[in-house]
């Protein structure tokens, strides 16, 4: 009893010193704070900290980084990783209700991603079409097919490559980047999606 009383005094001084240093000096992170311990010396021959006999470490990997940007609309978001470019692009931006014709606008958009595209000399374009969870599924997976064929047709006028091969998709209300119950959440997974390979340096 006097042991665990010894310690909440000792406790109970040492944060009243921190705060009073903090208030007179510096402030410094949380566990940062100096001790009047040593720190703990380490065996090296501790059998806990050695590898078990026969094993070895995996190889090293580089962790794929994601950069995302979004305007302020929310209307276009890119992300760039290590081996991808992705642009989305939301329905409402590109086409108008229950439709897959592309007005003036949204067709200047997808020339700038064409640009994109030549600027990383990508090969192999994806283009998929989503939508939100209203009206039927397979009205879903039509009306996302259609959308993402006319962005493709797009693309493709604007590269007209013979080495560039396109994969297009229409995946309805599968894959969902938002909540549903929302109308804010439906309208970020109404979207076109276009991603190539980042191969330039």
């Amino acid at each position: 009893m006097t042991f665990a009383t010894t310690i909440v005094l000792v406790a109970t001084s040492f944060y009243g010193a921190a705060v009073s240093v903090a208030d007179d000096g510096p402030s410094v992170p949380p566990g940062t704070e100096a001790t009047a311990s040593a720190p703990v010396d380490l065996d090296s021959n501790d059998p806990d900290l050695k590898l078990p006999e026969g094993a070895t470490l995996a190889e090293p990997k580089v962790l794929d980084i994601k950069q995302v940007v979004e305007d302020q609309s929310g209307d276009e978001r890119r992300e760039d990783t290590n081996s991808d470019v992705t642009f989305a692009l939301q329905a409402e931006v590109l086409f108008g209700k229950d439709s897959a014709k592309l007005g003036a606008e949204a067709k200047a958009r997808i020339v700038t991603i064409a640009g994109e595209i030549k600027t990383q000399n990508a090969t192999k374009v994806r283009v998929f079409g989503f939508t939100d969870n209203l009206g039927s599924s397979a009205h879903g997976d039509v009306l996302s097919r259609r959308r993402a064929n006319a962005v493709q047709a797009v693309l493709g006028q604007q590269l007209s490559d013979a080495d560039i091969t396109y994969e297009v998709r229409g995946y309805g209300e599968q894959y969902p980047i938002a909540d549903n119950s929302t109308e804010a959440g439906r309208k970020k997974n109404r979207r076109v999606e276009i991603t190539f390979p980042r191969t330039a340096s």
